[in-house]
């Protein structure tokens, strides 16, 4: 019998030829493999450009114009009140953010004729001063107010926006700056201005036709004498009557006064001075009639007497920029202060003062204080200041002098090229070993720095010549 499957072993054991595909189906496998590799690099190539526009906007340095390009400030409304301001958006570098197009421009350069007449530091790198710079006529608007800014510690300064407003003149005019953090600073002496977006923005604030003659701020608050006075051109703290000291949250709002006791401080004269600095945790204030109030500085509560100063330690009058030309105060930390007790100048000769300058302590936050040692004849004492290790650094007419912790003989700081013309107006220490200081005269054009404690001094040209 034949075997049926003999018919199918013999079909499968032929070559079989698969069928044809229909006309068209190459080209278009072609098409469609092309659409892929098109969207592939696509998305590829959008890929890089967001990795590329996110390198580009990592923080950087604003750009921004040179004095008083401010078109967007505007007078405040109501008495006494700062609107708040979106701040301005910082880094881990404390820089601010910028888009790909100015992140390329050139930095602003610092105003020729730059005078400074206030420094303010925010940490140890970056700080901003105010003056006057080129000359009437040639300025940016109708006003010659600069401010130029460093962020490497005064090796480079860069012009930024400044107050729409003229230099110190009686009742008007700005000479002073304080700067709390990266977004938040004012400008005063004798009128007041904020700012809440890093000074890219600059807004006044009503006084009520006082003068603001000190200013400080730590924490989240901004406290600031006001004063009755007459006094005309630069010296816009001469001939003050009576002082009030001031308070606002650090971020804008309504200022109001600390207290009653801090309201209206005299002592009887037509020409005081008072004096305001601030610790961590306390402040204290310094009144014409040599009381010493202290306060917290968080808002929290009203400041209060606390002593009076050493009675042969009277303030006296006002120097152009608000400080006292008798008693100096200075704080180490909340309860360690140090005052500079000064007698009238005599001049040995033209271009030689010499000036009784007694240093005195207190270490339970001006409630007593010690005779701690005596300080060089040799020059006026214009400014005082204690650093977080309890050195004292004196900035006098003649140069600047150092008491280290612990000693009792003081050292004349070394200065590279030489002590300016006039001397130094102001000192401070940022750290124990970081301190800025301002010449007294204006034109010298220079921040000078130490880094060593207040040893050695080297200056900082604004304007790179």
């Amino acid at each position: 019998m034949p075997d049926k499957h003999d018919d199918v072993d013999a079909w499968l054991s032929q070559r079989i030829e698969p069928l044809p595909p229909p006309p068209g189906t190459f080209d278009l496998i072609k098409r469609r493999a092309r659409r892929r590799k098109y969207r592939k690099l696509a998305i590829t190539a959008g890929s890089a450009a967001v990795i590329v526009a996110a390198a580009v906007t990592v923080p950087q340095v604003v750009n921004l114009p040179v004095l008083n390009q401010n078109p967007t400030a505007a007078p405040v409304a109501g008495a006494g009140h700062t609107p708040s301001a979106q701040p301005a958006t910082s880094g881990t570098s404390g820089q601010s953010s910028v888009s790909a197009s100015s992140a390329v421009q050139v930095p602003p350069s610092v105003p020729d004729n730059f005078r400074p007449t206030s420094v303010t530091f925010v940490g140890t790198h970056t700080g901003w001063v105010i003056g006057q710079a080129s000359s009437p006529g040639h300025c940016a608007t109708q006003f010659c107010t600069s401010v130029a800014r460093t962020n490497d510690a005064g090796r480079t300064w860069t012009g930024v926006p400044a107050p729409m407003a003229g230099p110190a003149d009686g009742a008007t005019g700005l000479s002073q700056i304080r700067f709390l953090n990266l977004n938040d600073g004012w400008a005063y002496g004798p009128q007041l201005y904020a700012t809440h977006t890093g000074g890219r923005t600059w807004v006044p604030v009503d006084t009520g036709g006082l003068r603001v003659t000190g200013l400080e701020t730590v924490g989240n608050r901004v406290f600031a004498l006001w004063a009755s006075c007459t006094g005309n051109g630069p010296a816009y703290a001469a001939d003050c009557t009576n002082f009030t000291l001031y308070s606002a949250p650090a971020g804008g709002g309504s200022w109001t006064p600390v207290g009653p006791s801090t309201t209206g401080l005299s002592d009887g004269q037509a020409s005081e001075a008072a004096e305001l600095v601030l610790t961590g945790s306390r402040g204290y204030l310094l009144a014409p009639d040599g009381a010493l109030y202290a306060g917290p500085v968080d808002g929290s509560g009203p400041w209060t007497r606390v002593s009076s100063l050493v009675a042969s330690c009277p303030v006296g009058p006002a120097r152009t920029d608000g400080r006292p030309t008798g008693a100096l105060l200075g704080a180490v930390n909340a309860r360690d202060l140090v005052l500079a007790c000064a007698s009238a100048s005599r001049g040995a000769s033209p271009s030689v003062s010499t000036q009784q300058k007694f240093i005195y302590s207190s270490p339970n936050g001006g409630v007593s204080w010690l005779q701690m040692s005596t300080a060089p004849t040799a020059g006026v004492a214009f400014s005082l200041a204690a650093s977080p290790s309890e050195s004292v650094v004196l900035a006098t007419d003649q140069g600047i002098d150092l008491l280290p912790k612990g000693e009792v003989n003081w050292r004349l700081a070394s200065l590279q090229g030489g002590a300016p013309s006039g001397g130094f107006g102001y000192v401070g220490m940022t750290t124990d070993e970081q301190g800025i200081a301002l010449p007294a005269d204006p034109s010298a054009d220079t921040v000078w720095f130490t880094f060593d404690g207040g040893q050695s001094w080297a200056p900082s040209r604004l304007n790179g010549s």
